[in-house]
C-alpha cells in the first residue's frame, strides 16, 4: 500500500475521526489541542490546549465529543460536560452505539509511567449527561473502542495486557463471555472495524496496523513508516480511506508525530453519532 503523509510535527496523536466532508479531526495528547484538517490540506484547532484527548467521536447536533479529564461535548467554542467523576483521573479512547451513547475507557494510572502495581480502569457506557453503567472492569491500560457490524461483540485494546479484549453483547447491552485476541508484535493501542468484521489494531513500538479476523487471527500487517503507531479510522465517501496517526516518524526523526494515510480494498464500519 502507498502511504501519504498528511500532516506533522506533533507530539502523540490520537483520536482520529472524519465526518461526513472529509475532514479529519486528531488530539495531541502530549502537546495538547484538538485540530481538524480540512480536504484542502488546511489544519486549524477546535479546541486549543486541551491535553490527554484520546478519544475523539462526532455528535449529531455538530461539534465533538473528546476524552481527557472529562467526557465533554464542545460545540463552536462552547463545553458541555456528559460524564466525569471525582475518583477518576481521565478517560482515553472513545466509541459510540447504535443508540448513541459514549463507549470510554477510564484511566486510573499513569499511562507513561511504567508501573509494577496498575491500578486497573473500566469500560463505561455514557447513557445521558451524567449518568453513566459500567460495563465490565480490570482494564489495565484502556485503549481502542469498537463494535462488530451486528453489534453483538464488542472490541477493547488492554495496553498493558497486550491483548485486543472481547465480550459478546446481549440485545439489552449487557456484555459476557470475556476473551482476548493478542496481537502479533508491539502494543495494542486505538482500533477500527471494518464492514466484514475484521478489527484493525494500532500496533504501539510495532511499526503498522493488524487486521485481525473476526476469529482473532491476524490476517495482514500494514507497514506504515512509524514504530509508535497510536490509532487509526476510516473515511472518505466510500470509507475505504485509512487514516492513521503516530507518536512518532522513522523517515523523518524532526518530524514527530505524524498522520498518514492509505487505502484499503474494505470499507470500514462508520462510528455513529453521539446522541447525548
Amino acid at each position: 500500500m502507498d502511504v501519504e503523509t498528511l500532516a506533522w510535527g506533533y507530539g502523540l496523536v490520537e483520536g482520529p475521526r472524519v465526518d461526513d466532508a472529509g475532514n479529519l479531526y486528531f488530539a495531541d495528547v502530549q502537546k495538547g489541542g484538538v485540530f481538524r484538517r480540512s480536504p484542502d490540506g488546511t489544519i486549524e484547532t477546535v479546541v486549543p490546549r486541551r491535553r490527554g484527548v484520546g478519544g475523539i467521536a462526532l455528535h449529531a447536533d455538530g461539534g465533538i465529543v473528546i476524552s481527557g479529564r472529562d467526557i465533554c461535548h464542545v460545540r463552536e467554542g462552547e463545553s458541555r460536560t456528559l460524564f466525569a467523576r471525582d475518583d477518576i483521573p481521565g478517560f482515553n479512547d472513545i466509541s459510540v452505539d447504535d443508540e448513541g451513547r459514549v463507549l470510554c475507557g477510564s484511566i486510573r494510572s499513569d499511562p507513561f509511567r511504567e508501573e509494577r502495581s496498575r491500578t486497573p480502569g473500566e469500560l463505561w457506557r455514557v447513557e445521558a449527561e451524567g449518568r453513566a453503567t459500567e460495563l465490565y472492569g480490570d482494564v489495565g491500560l484502556t485503549n481502542g473502542i469498537g463494535l462488530s457490524p451486528d453489534r453483538t461483540r464488542l472490541y477493547h485494546s488492554d495496553s498493558a495486557a497486550r491483548a485486543v479484549i472481547v465480550h459478546d453483547v446481549a440485545p439489552d447491552g449487557a456484555v459476557s463471555n470475556r476473551r482476548e485476541f493478542p496481537v502479533p508484535r508491539g502494543v495494542p493501542d486505538g482500533l477500527a472495524v471494518d464492514a466484514e468484521g475484521g478489527i484493525w489494531v494500532a500496533l504501539y513500538g510495532g511499526g503498522g496496523v493488524a487486521r485481525l479476523d473476526p476469529a482473532g487471527e491476524l490476517e495482514r500487517l500494514v507497514e506504515v513508516p512509524a514504530r509508535a503507531v497510536t490509532s487509526l479510522c476510516f473515511g472518505g465517501r466510500d470509507h475505504c480511506d485509512l487514516y492513521v496517526v503516530t507518536a512518532d516518524n522513522t523517515e523523518d526523526a524532526e518530524r514527530g508525530g505524524s498522520v498518514f494515510r492509505t487505502r484499503s480494498e474494505l470499507p470500514g464500519l462508520p462510528v455513529p453519532l453521539v446522541r447525548i
